[in-house]
């Protein structure tokens, strides 16, 4: 819950994410189930109402393979 908007990830079944970072380079390894579960985890910032700023940490132990370098999916209405 982010300021009373209910954020929702889920994982499907058999979902790989691993984010490789290669100096200049990020690259993000997914099967079909982690294209999936990634797209849902794109998608919930997204909704009306959500704040600026808000974010998600996709990082060792919550998600991707192990080893894989942390990545931050962060809402951003600022015009750059």
């Amino acid at each position: 819950m982010t300021d009373g908007v209910e954020q929702v990830f889920t994982w499907e079944e058999g979902a790989r994410i691993e984010v490789k970072n290669l100096r200049s380079t990020v690259v993000v390894e997914v099967n079909a189930e982690g294209f999936r579960t990634l797209a849902g985890h794109l998608l919930a910032p997204a909704k009306d109402g959500c704040p600026d700023r808000s974010h998600l940490h996709l990082e060792d132990g919550n998600g991707p393979e192990e080893g894989s370098a942390e990545l931050v999916l962060e809402r951003s209405d600022d015009e750059a």
